[in-house]
């Protein structure tokens, strides 16, 4: 009798096993970007190596010649020499991840001292039951900056904002998507981006910065779309936080349970704490649009920042020290993310197959009908957007390209830099190799399937959006 009750007992446990064991798990993002250093290197055996002919256009910038493409020989890259590119990778990007592991190192001090705590108490005090317009200044906030500056200068925010979010009764989702979403919309409509538009028009022969209107309209149409969508769904978590894709994940968030009361009173300890991250952050923010600073300068800003943030916080040089370490240790892992993801572009370069790949989609674009050249442009320059992570790099590959055939398809070179824009741009926040949005998620701990699990659907409204602003850019002939 007993063994037969067991039999039952096995059987369900078998079932239950093999359920079990059917069920798709989404690979750590390691994994993921592996898995695509590995198919890239396998297309450098694949795809057959070409080269543009480059010149040095009235800039100063080298640039390709759209009239000179050639095969060459075949430079398969050796899968044995992987994890040397992944190394040469990193030593490249050394400077931003640097600034990522030093952001954590200075903001341990932050969250440590409850500065941040009682910030966010009065915050979220004032903004808790309206969404609708917390959400929108959030977002209108980091798109204004973001018309200047990229999106990953500002992983240092993530935290706070996603305290803030679940302060609020949401998820840790919503307090990275008002960065990673308002962002989006400053830097990806192109506005006065100079690592992107400026070079793009460059190149194009534009005058800089100019067709400014229609680039602040479309800052305005996606900041609406991306505002309707965020406040929709924070919403939603609100009113039922087990369809959150971070559900599960945030039960252990260690402000989860936090009330807004309980944050403690702002002291003079805590001002003067909150004071030395604001001059911070505003140095950076000046020093990269005045004074041309780049990464290692906001690398030394955090630096310097961890200090000052120990010493008001009453740590000793040694505990200082330690706790400077643990914050590091944190953002390790986006930090090594940019290595890895960096490693994908090197390799292509290595198999001379970027420019293959480019030549493909300038080919393909000469018979697409007149009524769709300005979407079909916007998408071609989605598929390039994905070999080619760099706004700067991208700029300067495809432009050269895209700009003369816009020329004999009947759009104008001002939509030709628009399209490069809305697909560099938005793509960042899609892109498993996106430093931008790797890192941010991982400064949060946000898996990137949870992430597309809620961007999903806006990134194709924000796809089928760019492809109506094309289609009106070519229809008033936008210059």
């Amino acid at each position: 009798m007993a063994a037969a009750n067991a039999a039952p007992a096995t059987a369900h446990a078998a079932s239950g096993d093999k359920g079990t064991k059917h069920k798709f798990k989404v690979p750590h993002t390691f994994v993921i970007i592996m898995i695509i250093i590995l198919a890239v290197t396998a297309l450098t055996w694949i795809v057959p190596a070409g080269e543009y002919a480059r010149y040095e256009n009235a800039s100063g910038q080298m640039v390709v010649d759209p009239e000179q493409f050639t095969y060459v020989e075949q430079t398969p890259v050796n899968p044995l020499l992987i994890p040397l590119y992944i190394v040469n990778a990193m030593c490249s990007r050394i400077d931003l991840m640097l600034l990522i592991m030093f952001s954590g190192g200075a903001f341990i001090f932050i969250t440590k001292s409850g500065a941040l705590h009682s910030l966010v108490a009065r915050i979220a005090k004032v903004f808790q039951n309206r969404l609708y317009l917390f959400i929108p200044i959030m977002t209108t906030v980091f798109a204004l900056i973001c018309t200047t500056q990229g999106v990953n200068q500002f992983i240092a925010f993530a935290p706070i904002l996603v305290m803030i979010s679940m302060a609020m009764g949401l998820d840790s989702i919503t307090g990275v998507a008002i960065i990673l979403l308002g962002g989006s919309v400053g830097f990806s409509t192109g506005t006065f981006n100079p690592s992107t538009t400026l070079i793009a028009q460059g190149i194009a022969e534009l005058a800089p910065y100019s067709g400014l209107t229609f680039r602040v309209i479309n800052l305005v149409v996606f900041l609406v779309i991306v505002n309707v969508y965020l406040v929709h769904y924070a919403n939603k978590i609100r009113k039922d936080p087990t369809k959150s894709p971070m559900y599960e994940l945030d039960k252990t968030n260690e402000y989860k349970n936090l009330d807004i009361d309980s944050f403690g009173p702002m002291d003079a300890r805590k001002a003067l704490i909150i004071l030395a991250l604001v001059v911070a952050l505003a140095a950076m923010v000046i020093g990269s649009v005045n004074f041309g600073w780049d990464t290692p300068e906001l690398a030394a800003v955090f630096l310097a920042l961890a200090i000052v943030e120990g010493f008001l916080s009453g740590e000793t040089p040694s505990s200082m020290s330690s706790e400077f370490l643990t914050g590091c240790k944190g953002m390790l892992s986006a930090a090594m993310v940019i290595g890895l993801a960096t490693s994908i572009s090197d390799i292509m370069t290595a198999g001379n197959i970027v420019d293959t790949v480019i030549h493909a989609m300038a080919t393909l674009m000469a018979g697409t009908p007149a009524f769709l050249i300005g979407p079909v442009m916007y998408l071609a320059n989605v598929l390039v957007s994905f070999v080619i992570v760099s706004g700067s790099g991208m700029a300067s590959a495809i432009i050269p390209i895209t700009a003369p055939l816009g020329d004999l398809l009947g759009l104008t070179r001002q939509s030709t830099v628009l399209a490069f824009n809305f697909a560099d741009g938005f793509s960042n926040y899609v892109q498993p190799h996106s430093t931008a949005l790797m890192g941010m998620l991982g400064a949060v701990n946000i898996p990137y399937d949870r992430w597309m699990s809620f961007m999903w659907k806006l990134f194709l409204i924000i796809m089928l959006a760019c492809c109506v602003m094309m289609g009106i850019a070519q229809a008033i002939g936008y210059m």
